[in-house]
């Protein structure tokens, strides 16, 4: 009989369900069952080697008990997962072998034992010389397919309107906003430090930003930037700011609603949005979406993100985490902006 390493294997556990924002004591790093490195025979699964896990903020969504979400969530006392880069160590699917990479929905552990589903995202990824690995997690990955898909299909833009951005220097932000100027379009942030608000001006190329913290009237501060009206808002924070923004769309002005983080803080999300009557007379379109209803288009996204990066049309900026035991402070810095840019853990050299 072949014989086949054992490990303990590392993992982020959720200590309980939350309300609110998580905190590291929300979360539990520690060694699980021990495992063998090894896919069990006629099981249909295989084993990999983490490597890169990414931070997410809908993670935080599944770390309370079930409310009708759109993906279920976490079970206390058990690991929790999220998107991933891994390598395969031993296989009983064909369609998977050692060596291979892979990119997905995996365990926040060192090692996971895995079976192909389409719940899980899983691709096959081939290692390119010009594109760092991790921005499969980023770029290339969920975050990045986010906004292409968001501001293509939902937002449908034509040359020359104007876009807003909030949390624009985030994982998904960034991207929108570059997007926009390659499409032709006037293209304002907003950010929460005069940090990124430097970035998105100096290194992302938007033609302005704002630090919201910074405005007390953010009607006003709209107005100065949108003296004509918003065509697109690209929202990621929903709350106070998307009140701002329905006060100056302009007619037939469209709004992606991506994220609501900013009432990631409340027990639930119920609060109430007091401009929404001006989607009437503007007759603006408001839609929700999630990424996974256009993996139809994903081929499409690949390859012209990969060549406007490799031709230098776009950058993206990413926030490097070392070690799985720093992966809970890494999710929990998301919900008061420590990250700049896409928020990624290294769990193990490549």
């Amino acid at each position: 009989m072949e014989a086949f390493a054992a490990v303990e294997n590392k993992q982020v556990i959720l200590s309980n369900y939350i309300e609110g924002i998580p905190t590291e004591a929300d979360m539990e790093v520690k060694v699980g069952e021990t495992i063998e490195l090894r896919a069990p025979k006629g099981s249909s699964s295989f084993l990999v080697k983490n490597l890169y896990l990414s931070c997410d903020p809908y993670m935080r969504g599944r770390m309370r008990d079930f409310r009708a979400s759109y993906m279920p969530p976490f079970v206390p006392g058990q690991r929790i997962e999220g998107f991933g880069v891994a390598r395969v160590l031993d296989s009983d699917d064909d369609n998977y072998q050692p060596g291979d990479l892979i990119c997905g929905i995996t365990g926040w552990e060192e090692y996971s034992l895995l079976r192909c589903s389409s719940d899980l995202q899983l691709r096959k990824i081939q290692l390119d010389d010009h594109i760092p690995l991790s921005y499969h997690l980023g770029l290339l990955g969920m975050a990045g397919f986010t906004a292409y898909a968001g501001f293509y299909e939902i937002c449908s833009p034509k040359k020359g309107e104007s876009v807003f951005v909030s949390a624009a220097s985030g994982a998904v932000g960034q991207l929108v906003g570059q997007l926009a100027k390659l499409h032709g379009c006037y293209v304002v942030g907003s950010a929460g430090s005069k940090q990124k608000v430097d970035l998105l001006k100096n290194q992302l190329g938007f033609d302005e930003a704002f630090n919201y913290k910074e405005e007390p009237d953010l009607d006003a501060a709209l107005k100065r930037y949108f003296p004509e009206g918003i065509n697109i808002y690209f929202d990621n924070v929903g709350g106070s700011m998307l009140d701002a923004a329905l006060l100056n769309m302009k007619v037939r002005g469209r709004i992606a609603l991506c994220g609501m983080v900013s009432l990631q803080s409340l027990s639930s999300s119920s609060q109430g949005i007091n401009n929404l009557y001006n989607a009437i007379p503007k007759r603006i379109r408001l839609e929700g979406f999630l990424q996974s209803d256009y993996l139809h288009i994903f081929p499409q996204f690949i390859e012209h993100v990969k060549g406007y990066y490799k031709e230098g049309k776009i950058v993206y900026i990413e926030d490097m985490s070392e070690g799985l035991e720093v992966a809970p402070a890494a999710l929990v810095g998301l919900f008061s902006g420590k990250n700049i840019g896409k928020q990624v853990v290294r769990v193990a050299k490549e």
